[in-house]
């Protein structure tokens, strides 16, 4: 059965062994909520958190459980060397970006020598529940990539197996949103939009029935695809992804989902050794704690 919230995917995260979590820079009130509150429910059986312990103390409890480890560092690029490096010695299952900036976390994330890359592309998806859908959505690539080839494009798509295998979603039924749904050469993105279609109705994306070129509304809508005639176009309509043609665009969506559409959303970076958590500075503890839900997802989508 497919999940179709958070709280449905809280309750499979459950059912399944605790995580160990590895986190970047510990030093702020928001990090050390998501990690009591994830120890709390049951969701991680240990934490190893970088950072200075005299700032980290400040924020975690008086009496530290033992299943909460301050590992020192004296600033964001040792704090991430030295989340990579924990999650390299087998320490974690899944890698929190703290209290840093990402360019310095993806850096030590991405290090050809001592970081988690296993030779593909790495991408970030965002998903989100709303009000307004019965089911989850996601949106990619909103954090890694600026401009995706089209082979990148590929490596995306593929790297949400794991997950939409965790959340039971099969297939996956993704739409290569565009501006246009005509293939035109003024947009490159919708050639590639119309490629990566054929290649889904050709089976050369096992997993995937992929549509497209489409606009968001087309991708969300089945009353909107209907009226422009796409109601046949793979994932019109009832879109469980959506492959935007740049950064910009998918990082745009996936924020104003948040900030208008009332979204309660996670987010996670793909294609690495272990799930790898992207959020934002400005992100509360509920949306660390459902990154780590999605997680959860991955690691039992590799299973499966």
């Amino acid at each position: 059965m497919a999940i179709c919230s958070f709280e449905a995917l809280r309750t499979m995260a459950r059912a399944r062994p605790a995580l160990r979590l590895v986190v970047a820079g510990g030093e702020a009130p928001e990090i050390a909520d998501a990690v009591m509150t994830l120890i709390a429910d049951g969701l991680i059986a240990q934490a190893v958190v970088t950072g200075a312990p005299v700032r980290m103390s400040t924020h975690f409890p008086a009496h530290l459980p033992p299943t909460v480890k301050f590992h020192p560092a004296a600033d964001a690029p040792s704090c991430a060397r030295a989340a990579v490096a924990a999650i390299r010695d087998g320490k974690g299952d899944v890698l929190m970006k703290g209290h840093i900036d990402s360019t310095t976390y993806l850096r030590a994330v991405i290090d050809r020598d001592t970081g988690l890359r296993t030779g593909g592309a790495l991408s970030n998806v965002t998903v989100a529940e709303m009000p307004s859908l019965d089911r989850l959505i996601a949106a990619t690539d909103n954090g890694i990539l600026p401009a995706p080839t089209l082979e990148q494009k590929r490596r995306i798509v593929a790297n949400t197996a794991d997950l939409f295998r965790g959340l039971g979603i099969a297939p996956v039924r993704v739409a290569a949103v565009c501006a246009s749904e005509k293939v035109s050469d003024a947009i490159p993105a919708t050639r590639d939009a119309a490629t990566l279609a054929q290649d889904s109705a050709e089976g050369r994306m096992n997993g995937f029935q992929i549509g497209g070129p489409m606009g968001y509304d087309v991708a969300v809508s089945a009353d909107a695809a209907r009226v422009k005639g796409l109601q046949s176009m793979p994932a019109a309509g009832a879109a469980d992804l959506l492959l935007f043609p740049t950064i910009d665009a998918a990082n745009a969506v996936a924020k104003a989902w948040k900030f208008h559409g009332r979204a309660r959303t996670g987010s996670i970076v793909l294609g690495a050794r272990v799930p790898v958590l992207l959020n934002s500075r400005s992100d509360a503890a509920e949306r660390r704690v459902n990154a780590v839900l999605l997680a959860a997802a991955v690691l039992e989508g590799r299973l499966a």
